[in-house]
């Protein structure tokens, strides 16, 4: 497993942007499938976004499609989300998973690498 850690949450105004990071300890980062997920009070974890190791292939939720774009720097050992055209809806944690064998899913249960989780609030 890596170790993963993230960062870039905060408070932003509805239609503004922010850029969460995630950096990945070890050195077999590129061999892993890396998603975000966020939580929202009183929710259930759900699946954002993910992309496969070589970076090339990438999976949206419906809902952030065309404003959320994931990426990642194998040689920095870190992954990114970037989020534009932010809104109410998006305030959760998110946190970034990692898996090894289980692709570009959306369920939470084929990941087992994560991270503490960052806070994004997005006010209306």
């Amino acid at each position: 497993q890596v170790q993963l850690v993230e960062s870039g949450g905060g408070l932003v105004q509805a239609g503004g942007s922010l850029r969460l990071s995630c950096v990945a300890s070890g050195r077999t980062f590129s061999t892993y499938f890396m998603g975000w997920f966020r939580q929202a009070p009183g929710k259930e974890r759900e699946f954002v976004a993910a992309v496969s190791g070589s970076g090339v292939g990438k999976r949206y939720q419906e809902s952030v499609k065309g404003r959320f774009t994931i990426s990642r720097d194998n040689a920095k050992n870190t992954v990114y989300l970037q989020m534009n055209s932010l809104k109410p809806e998006d305030t959760a944690v998110y946190y970034c998973a990692g898996n090894l064998v289980m692709g570009l899913s959306t369920d939470s249960r084929h990941f087992n690498s994560w991270g503490q989780g960052t806070q994004v609030t997005v006010s209306s």
